[in-house]
């Protein structure tokens, strides 16, 4: 993945990307003027592909507003990978996914692209789920 840049430079585990999650999104690693851009959400922006349930994008953070809570976080693709990490806003609660292929829904078959949506969503149920 080192082709392409930034997207492809990190090297780390879904376990990393968890953490990872928690803390950007539950605000650990910034604060004050930062973390008011990052959650002033502007509704219907998306990331690509789009995130489970209704969307809002700020900076560089999304707001995924599901059946079963909102949660923040990003998602990402590209040629042979599909990925959503997500965290509750409080960086509580995660839920991260990686897919080996490419997924949006432009692209591909767009049933499959829908399931993948389908399974994010149940993924942060099961993550809320006590």
């Amino acid at each position: 993945m080192s082709e392409v840049w930034a997207a492809g430079a990190q090297i780390s585990s879904l376990f990393d990307l968890n953490r990872f999650i928690r803390a950007y999104a539950g605000g650990k690693l910034f604060g004050g003027a930062t973390r008011a851009a990052q959650t002033h959400f502007v509704p219907g922006g998306e990331s690509e592909p789009k995130g489970p349930g209704e969307n809002s994008a700020g900076l560089a953070l999304f707001k995924y507003d599901t059946r079963c809570g909102t949660v923040y976080g990003h998602t990402g693709n590209f040629p042979g990978y599909t990925t959503i990490a997500v965290s509750s806003p409080d960086g509580r609660r995660s839920f991260v996914m990686l897919v080996s292929t490419h997924l949006d829904k432009a692209t591909g078959v767009p049933a499959t692209f829908q399931f993948w949506r389908r399974t994010a969503e149940d993924g942060v149920c099961a993550a809320f789920a006590r």
